[in-house]
């Protein structure tokens, strides 16, 4: 037996009365309910779900099956016999404004530019129309104003039925049903073949803002908020540029420009500290060298620093081994650490050799070349660090 479907006629019942008709325990621990009719939505045409009550028990999802049943989710067992039914309206009517939306932006763009729209989604945050061709920011401005036009008309929406062959011509985007259709009419506007729910005048969307776009598989998909999200997104959008303007001491017009300079200010700031550090690097790189350990015809360095990131340990290392007869073993505090192995083209140590042997028994990773070899994530005692490779440098 096909389920009743409520919403069909009615998408502003929020709550309703029904006969349980079988009820099933699912391996998760869930059951699943059948009912004589529902008013509540199965994700279908881009839309969500409703969630709500079934009497005491929790819909947590709500499928649309191939025989006509929709079957609900719980998460306890429903009782059988007569039940009341509650959806969650907060949601619902969300998706209504979302959904309404979407058919009035996808035919904006299909009646003042030829744009189909090839598929639609509303998630949980924002909803996206995939347009079949690329368009340009004035002509998004252009479909984005013709949609809230109708929004503030506040033109009726209405549920027909028709079949399919009779309204073909009608419709904005070919329908592949047969039978009879389920059509929602924006008065004068817009007729699709749909069957989701939707508002009943277009005053219910309140507002139409595009969010973003991006250039999607040779057309552009466009990310659009409606009604309450529209409010939510720019409550966010407020909140960043007064709180933007207020650290830059700007006014929001001036707030690109603001930004550009201070990515240009931090660019040559990073160049300048560079520079820096490696003129840095090179002093204590010639310390360490002066107070190397000698070792047979070797000079030796181990030696744990702080501040350094791998690179300019690299750096450090480096300028140590170009003296004859120099290697050198530095560590980055804290841990987990990085290392450098580095040694001059005189010595005979395997620097990459020495850094697998520390990472493996400190459990990090790495490797490299004979004279310079590199790696990090090294846990434990950097006191132990330093002891294993002072005694893998004088052992050899």
């Amino acid at each position: 037996m096909k389920t009743d479907r409520i919403y069909y006629t009615d998408p502003y019942a929020r709550e309703f009365d029904a006969t349980v008709v079988s009820v099933e325990p699912n391996a998760d621990g869930r059951f699943t309910t059948l009912l004589d009719r529902t008013a509540f939505y199965p994700t279908s045409g881009g839309q969500p779900f409703d969630v709500g009550d079934l009497g005491d028990a929790r819909v947590i999802e709500v499928i649309d099956r191939e025989d006509g049943t929709i079957a609900h989710v719980t998460d306890r067992e429903v009782p059988a016999g007569p039940v009341h039914g509650r959806i969650d309206w907060a949601r619902r009517f969300d998706h209504m404004q979302q959904h309404t939306g979407q058919h009035i932006l996808s035919a904006a763009f299909a009646r003042l530019f030829s744009v189909r729209t090839e598929s639609f989604h509303l998630g949980s945050v924002s909803s996206t129309i995939d347009l079949a061709r690329e368009v340009t920011p004035a002509e998004m401005a252009a479909a984005e104003s013709d949609a809230n036009r109708i929004i503030w008309e506040d033109r009726p929406v209405t549920i027909r039925f028709a079949d399919a062959a009779e309204v073909a011509k009608m419709l904005r985007k070919e329908s592949k049903r047969e039978g009879e259709l389920r059509l929602i009419d924006v008065t004068d506007f817009d007729v699709s073949a749909c069957g989701g729910t939707h508002v009943s005048r277009t005053g219910g969307i309140g507002v139409i803002a595009i969010a973003g776009f991006e250039r999607f598989r040779g057309g552009t998909r466009i990310e659009f908020l409606c009604g309450g999200r529209a409010l939510d997104g720019y409550r966010t959008l407020r909140g960043a540029v007064v709180e933007s303007t207020r650290l830059l001491s700007v006014l929001p017009s001036e707030l690109p420009a603001a930004i550009g300079r201070v990515q240009t200010e931090a660019k040559d700031l990073k160049r300048q500290l560079k520079d820096a550090q490696s003129r840095l690097a090179l002093v204590e790189a010639s310390e360490l060298a002066a107070a190397a350990e000698p070792h047979g015809e070797r000079r030796v360095t181990v030696k744990a620093l702080e501040g350094w990131d791998p690179n300019g340990l690299k750096t450090i290392a480096s300028s140590i081994a170009e003296r004859a007869g120099h290697v050198v073993v530095l560590l980055g505090t804290p841990a987990p650490a990085s290392i450098v192995v580095a040694r001059a083209a005189n010595v005979s140590v395997d620097s990459g050799a020495i850094v697998k042997a520390m990472a493996a028994k400190f459990s990090g990773k790495g490797g490299g070349k004979p004279e310079l070899a590199q790696g990090g994530g090294l846990q434990g005692s950097i006191d132990d660090m330093v002891a294993t490779a002072r005694e893998l440098l004088t052992s050899e």
